[in-house]
């Protein structure tokens, strides 16, 4: 089981990053004179990142609530962002050690405490002492090691 926990993980990520793209996309290219366009802009995507093309005949969008109905209009990739963000702050406690108190510390002050008070990204530089980076992601993934 735990040889095959993240058995085709980069297949997961590009298909999130497949379904961010075109949320993003519809959202903000959208234009009245000329409609939608939402069958073409997810072929279009699809061409940029994946690696199993659809069906012709696939309507996939017009069951992705998440993004029509779903309260993520334009704010799908987040998932993905989210999982970078948390295994990137989560490899600062690998680096330093889970339970060093140092480390602990810096989280809470720097990012439990604070909340919504500061722009998330000046919180997590604070932390991190950096952007963020992919590599953390990935290596929980089991893609980069």
């Amino acid at each position: 089981m735990l040889a095959a926990k993240n058995y085709q993980a980069a297949l997961f990520i590009l298909r999130q990053l497949e379904f961010g793209l075109f949320d993003f996309r519809l959202h903000a290219e959208f234009s009245p004179q000329q409609g939608a366009k939402i069958l073409e802009t997810l072929a279009e995507i699809k061409k940029q990142v994946a690696v199993v093309p659809g069906p012709s005949w696939g309507r996939f969008p017009h069951a992705f609530s998440h993004i029509f109905a779903g309260g993520y209009a334009a704010g799908y990739y987040s998932y993905l962002w989210a999982d970078v963000l948390a295994a990137d702050a989560f490899s600062r406690f690998e680096e330093e050690g889970i339970f060093n108190r140092e480390t602990g510390q810096s989280f809470l002050d720097n990012i439990l405490t604070r909340g919504g008070s500061e722009e998330p990204m000046a919180l997590f530089k604070r932390f991190r002492g950096r952007e963020p980076q992919l590599d953390a992601m990935l290596a929980h993934y089991g893609i980069k090691g």
